[in-house]
């Protein structure tokens, strides 16, 4: 893994095509390690959360080429690699289980939950927060070492919501990550995927009713 963390800083400080396809090998090398640890990481998930099952290695990876349709920043390759194993794959908006790795920014962590849900789905789990928010809250409970983003939130409860319910705070979420840092050196560590899934199992309580609001919500449209 040293050495894909390696090849990933050496391309941030050459973020260009001549030099990338001068070490081309390399990065094949480094996408070999990732894919493999990828795999393992799916299937650890798989085993405490059958909704998983079926994915493909296309389906928790993302490629190292950047879109630069719609940017002005025309670096052309990524400068990270992360894996998201979440039901029916990467694209299907479900929560899921994440683990990210930039040694530009020397940014590693795990993740739970929605990134960036939709509108209808972010109505969804206001709804359940409101009819269950006891429930909600436990679920969370279990993940007390993750962070939500509440820089991100709301300054105030959204219309329709009563301010003086328990779990208030809640509502004014407008994604519902979790995520928790890791040190590159626990990275590296020989047992860093057996604790990064045992961090991860504890959210699965808490991904289940997220994608039971997922369900709703697609149900509803």
């Amino acid at each position: 893994m040293k050495e894909l963390l390696d090849f990933l800083k050496r391309l941030s400080e050459n973020n260009n095509k001549p030099w990338f396809d001068e070490h081309k090998s390399e990065y094949l090398e480094a996408k070999k390690t990732f894919d493999s640890f990828a795999l393992d990481f799916m299937h650890g998930v798989e085993e405490f959360d059958p909704r998983v099952h079926g994915l493909q290695l296309k389906d928790i990876t993302y490629r190292i080429y950047r879109d630069l349709r719609f940017t002005l920043d025309k670096r052309p390759y990524k400068t990270w690699m992360g894996v998201y194993v979440c039901p029916k794959g990467k694209k299907s908006g479900m929560a899921g289980y994440y683990i990210h790795m930039e040694p530009d920014n020397d940014e590693y962590f795990l993740a739970a939950g929605l990134y960036n849900p939709t509108k209808e789905v972010v109505k969804s789990v206001r709804e359940e927060i409101m009819l269950e928010g006891e429930h909600f809250h436990e679920t969370l409970e279990q993940c007390k070492d993750f962070t939500l983003p509440w820089d991100e939130a709301l300054k105030k409860v959204p219309k329709g919501y009563d301010e003086n319910d328990k779990y208030s705070q809640y509502y004014r979420l407008k994604t519902y990550t979790l995520l928790k840092p890791v040190s590159r050196k626990q990275l590296l560590a020989k047992d860093f995927l057996k604790k990064a899934l045992a961090d991860l199992k504890r959210c699965y309580d808490y991904n289940e009713t997220l994608n039971r609001c997922f369900d709703y919500a697609m149900e509803e449209g």
